[in-house]
């Protein structure tokens, strides 16, 4: 049960918006104007009904208090999780001025709604179950050998058109067109490996993409035949980095590591998207561990991923960790309470530890593309040798000797996007911490805290 009077703040609402249209139309509906009979319950219950365009108003409610995320029910036809009116009806609740009144039942429709979803998840548990005992342990291991063999068959080619590109000159791959990349990636399908047909698809993306085309195209190509030569000789390799490997190849995997029962701040969530999928990533933070760990999520495109946890919010639950050397994703598990305000924040780190973490990061992976870090004490300032942003240490910093103050360079996707002035409104010239991903490219900052009390900004 959460508990009476503890709401969320608007950031926190509106950090769940599929898109910035939904976050814009949400805010509007925001206010008491639209609204009636709107309650809510000690058990997490929000309800209300929002005046619309047709003669009937729109039944919307939700459920704050689902450990895994809230869940939303409107009447409206909007195919957003959560739409436009879930968004103003919690934004109306977290706003605490009496519109949303503490109350002690629910209209019937909303509780047809919480009943369905009751029953639904009893209906998983048990199926769950059953599945999980009838499942055939040897047929699981011919399929996973099957499978193993398409994938090598399917290493073998690439490593051999990735010999030919380099025999008749990187050159021929400007020549060739985005053409050859896809048929190629294609054949990465066929053999059910889709880690290697993403990073050939970025391959063809690099020939004639600015005036160092060559060496990134390199780069790159050393990676992947690197990943090649992983998987072809992967009972050589240490347990840890071959797990590494298979799942770089995309192969299917779980979590098996032993439970951890911890109180988890949400750090940042953000989704990602392609023709295909949409992605969604959730950073928490162990705020007794000091772990950090990845949530993934996926909805089919064009739809949001079922799971969502409000940024800045804490949740008791235990977390299992997947395989892998440096792996930091992990499932969620057994959630022991709803998410609840924390004043717990992450612990940092300066610029040039934050850079030694990635260095050791990609030791242990090196297809890494980026390592989560808190730096503290940086102030976002502009960069004039290369016209963007970075994050510098402060100089009034006493824990760190004057040469070990540095800064990292923002990257040019978030420094071109509104999150990076909310960043240096947030600071005004002072220090703040700022959790994100450090990686090859730069920092993307991902959320941030002002130097003295306050709450967290989400910046992405």
């Amino acid at each position: 049960m959460t508990q009476q009077g503890v709401r969320w703040t608007a950031d926190q609402v509106l950090a769940l918006a599929p898109d910035a249209p939904s976050r814009k139309a949400g805010s509007k509906l925001g206010v008491a104007g639209p609204w009636s009979e709107a309650g809510s319950s000690g058990e997490g219950m929000v309800w209300g009904l929002c005046k619309g365009s047709g003669s009937k108003p729109y039944q919307t409610v939700v459920d704050v208090a689902d450990a895994a995320g809230p869940a939303y029910k409107c009447s409206c036809p909007s195919r957003k999780f959560p739409c436009k009116h879930a968004l103003g009806l919690l934004l109306l609740w977290a706003g605490a001025d009496g519109s949303v009144p503490d109350a002690q039942t629910l209209p019937d429709w909303a509780e047809q709604w919480a009943e369905g979803r009751r029953k639904r998840a009893q209906t998983k548990r048990e199926t769950d179950a059953a599945g999980g005992a009838a499942a055939d342990p040897e047929a699981a291991r011919r399929r996973a050998e099957r499978r193993a063999e398409r994938v090598t068959a399917g290493a073998s080619e690439l490593e051999q058109r990735l010999a030919d590109l380099l025999r008749g000159g990187l050159a021929s791959a400007e020549q060739a067109g985005y053409g050859m990349w896809e048929e190629t990636a294609a054949r990465m399908v066929d053999a059910q490996a889709p880690g290697l047909a993403a990073r050939v698809r970025e391959l063809g993306s690099i020939p004639a993409s600015g005036p160092d085309w060559p060496v990134r195209l390199l780069e790159e190509c050393a990676l992947l035949h690197l990943l090649d030569r992983g998987w072809l000789r992967r009972d050589l390799l240490p347990a840890g980095l071959a797990a590494t490997v298979r799942s770089r190849i995309g192969l299917p995997s779980s979590a098996d590591g032993r439970p951890t029962r911890d109180r988890w701040l949400v750090l940042a969530q953000y989704d990602t998207a392609d023709s295909r999928l949409t992605t969604r990533r959730i950073w928490l933070y162990g705020t007794e561990s000091g772990h950090t760990a990845l949530l993934l999520s996926y909805g089919a495109a064009g739809r949001a991923p079922a799971l969502s946890l409000p940024v800045g919010l804490a949740l008791d639950a235990e977390l299992t960790a997947y395989a892998g050397d440096g792996q930091l994703r992990a499932d969620l598990g057994e959630q022991f309470a709803a998410p609840a305000p924390s004043p717990v924040r992450p612990k940092g780190a300066g610029v040039a530890e934050a850079a030694t973490r990635y260095g050791d990061a990609l030791g242990r992976d090196p297809w890494l593309e980026s390592w989560p870090v808190t730096l503290s004490r940086v102030i976002p300032t502009p960069d004039e040798a290369s016209g963007g942003w970075q994050l510098a240490d402060s100089d009034d910093d006493l824990e760190r000797p004057a040469s070990e103050r540095l800064a990292v360079p923002i990257t040019p996707k978030a420094a071109s996007g509104p999150g990076l002035w909310r960043l240096a409104a947030l600071s005004g010239g002072a220090p703040v911490t700022v959790f994100g991903e450090c990686g090859h490219r730069g920092f993307t900052p991902l959320t941030a805290w002002p130097e003295g009390p306050g709450e967290a900004v989400t910046l992405c």
